[in-house]
């Protein structure tokens, strides 16, 4: 059975070769036709003239978008489902009754800002 399909392997880029052109060498330089779909220029007044402040709102915009990430996943659960959300611990309601709402607080902040620049960022035209 090995030896069949190592014959066939064997054999198959000699029929290979046939199919394929050989590469010529030129000393003409590579032209790349352009498509008009595909303009990469930018077409809005931010992108134009302050590109800076475009590339600026894109990176808090990627900020804010993890940050929310982590913070939604910080929190716990009203249930403690899933074993705590994470690592299943089960502390004293009083302490951890301030963190949570200093969490949720924070949360709340950093939800609304993503939203606001990702409102910035679909208005700049990047």
């Amino acid at each position: 059975m090995f030896s069949v399909l190592l014959a066939a392997a064997s054999a198959a880029p000699a029929t290979a070769a046939k199919a394929v052109p050989a590469a010529q060498a030129s000393l003409a330089p590579l032209v790349v036709q352009t498509n008009p779909q595909f303009d990469l220029t930018p077409h809005s007044f931010l992108a134009q003239h302050v590109p800076w402040l475009t590339h600026t709102f894109g990176g808090l915009f990627v900020v804010l978008g993890v940050l929310l990430v982590v913070l939604l996943a910080l929190q716990t659960t009203k249930q403690e489902g899933l074993s705590g959300t994470v690592g299943g611990r089960v502390e004293s309601t009083t302490r951890r009754l301030g963190l949570d709402a200093q969490i949720a607080r924070v949360t709340q902040t950093v939800a609304v800002a993503f939203v606001v620049v990702a409102t910035i960022v679909s208005l700049s035209g990047i």
